[in-house]
C-alpha cells in the first residue's frame, strides 16, 4: 500500500507505556458487548471477562518503542486518516455526517468505556467511547501465528474496527444488542455472524475506494482477502483444538468473512451490505 509520506490521522491516542488495572469486580453490559461483538479474533472471552473493572487505576512508565513499531504506529495513522476521508464521502452522498472514531495505541493493557481488556483479546472496538483499540505487537502474531502478512493485511483490520464504528453510527448496534436477551445464545451467534460480516464488508468498501484513490500496490487485495480468512472462525477454532463448532461461531467462517470482504470491494457502497437480509452468506 502506498503510504508513506501521506497524511496521518489526528484522531490517534498513544497510551503505550500505560497498564489499565482492575481494582472492583463488575463488568455489565459494556463487558458483554466487547466480548461478543468487537474482539476481530474470537479471543477467549475469560480472559477478558477477567479483566473487567469497575474503578481502574493507570500507571505509566517510560516506554521506548522500536523502529518497527513507530513505522507500524505511522502506517495505521495513515490507514485511519484514509478512512475518515472515505467514510466522510460516503455519509454525505448519503446525507448523512460521518463522526470520526479515534483509535487509542496500547501496550499490555486497556481501559475503555466497556472495560479493563487485554492485549490478548486482539484489535477492538468499543461503542461506549466509539475508539478502536490495538496493541501493535498484533500485527507480528497476525504475520506470524495467522500467516497473514504484508501492509494491506494490516489495514484490513483497521477497516473492519471501523466497520464497526460505522455499524454504531448507522444504528445496527443498537438493533442487534436487545436481540441477545430474547434469544439462545445459539441463535444470537448467528445474529452476531451477521454483524461482522457486515463489517468486513464495510472494510471491503474503504479498500474500493482506496483502489481508486490508486493506493493499492500489486498483491494488496490478496492479502486483505488472506487475512480475512485467516481469522474465520472455522480457521482459529481447528487451529485451537482440530476442530470447529459451527454453533459457536461469531465471527463468521474463513470463507464467508473472504466472501464479504470482496463483494465490499466490488460494490463499494453501504447499500449492498445488508448481511442480515441475506439468504445466503
Amino acid at each position: 500500500m502506498k503510504w508513506k509520506g501521506r497524511r496521518a490521522s489526528s484522531n490517534v491516542e498513544d497510551r503505550r507505556g500505560m497498564r489499565g488495572k482492575s481494582i472492583a469486580a463488575g463488568g455489565g453490559i459494556g463487558g458483554i458487548v466487547l466480548v461478543l461483538l468487537f474482539t476481530l479474533l474470537g479471543g477467549d472471552p475469560g480472559t477478558l471477562l477477567n479483566n473487567f473493572g469497575g474503578t481502574s487505576t493507570q500507571t505509566s512508565q517510560p516506554y521506548q518503542a522500536t523502529e518497527q513499531e513507530e513505522e507500524l504506529a505511522d502506517f495505521v495513522s495513515v490507514v485511519l486518516a484514509d478512512t475518515e476521508e472515505v467514510w466522510t464521502e460516503i455519509f454525505e452522498e448519503n446525507g448523512m455526517t460521518y463522526k470520526e472514531p479515534t483509535l487509542v495505541l496500547y501496550t499490555g493493557s486497556v481501559q475503555s468505556a466497556c472495560g479493563t481488556s487485554s492485549a490478548a483479546v486482539g484489535p477492538f472496538y468499543c461503542p461506549g467511547d466509539q475508539k478502536l483499540y490495538i496493541d501493535l505487537s498484533f500485527y507480528g502474531e497476525l504475520q506470524q501465528k495467522f500467516q497473514a502478512p504484508g501492509d494491506f493485511a494490516m489495514a484490513y483490520v483497521i477497516a473492519h474496527e471501523v466497520g464497526h464504528h460505522v455499524q454504531t453510527l448507522l444504528g445496527t448496534s443498537d438493533e442487534i444488542m436487545p436481540l441477545r436477551n430474547q434469544l439462545s445464545e445459539t441463535e444470537f451467534n448467528k445474529y452476531l455472524v451477521r454483524f461482522e460480516l457486515q463489517a468486513d464488508y464495510y472494510a471491503g468498501v474503504w479498500a474500493h475506494h482506496a483502489q481508486g484513490m490508486d493506493l493499492l500496490e500489486e498483491g494488496d487485495l490478496n492479502e486483505a482477502l488472506t487475512a480475512a480468512s485467516a481469522v474465520g472462525d472455522d480457521t482459529i477454532q481447528k487451529r485451537a483444538r482440530g476442530y470447529a463448532v459451527p454453533e459457536s461461531f461469531t465471527h463468521g467462517t474463513s470463507e464467508q468473512r473472504k466472501n464479504w470482504f470482496y463483494r465490499g470491494f466490488q460494490n463499494g457502497t453501504i447499500e449492498g451490505g445488508d448481511t442480515f437480509e441475506a439468504v445466503n452468506l
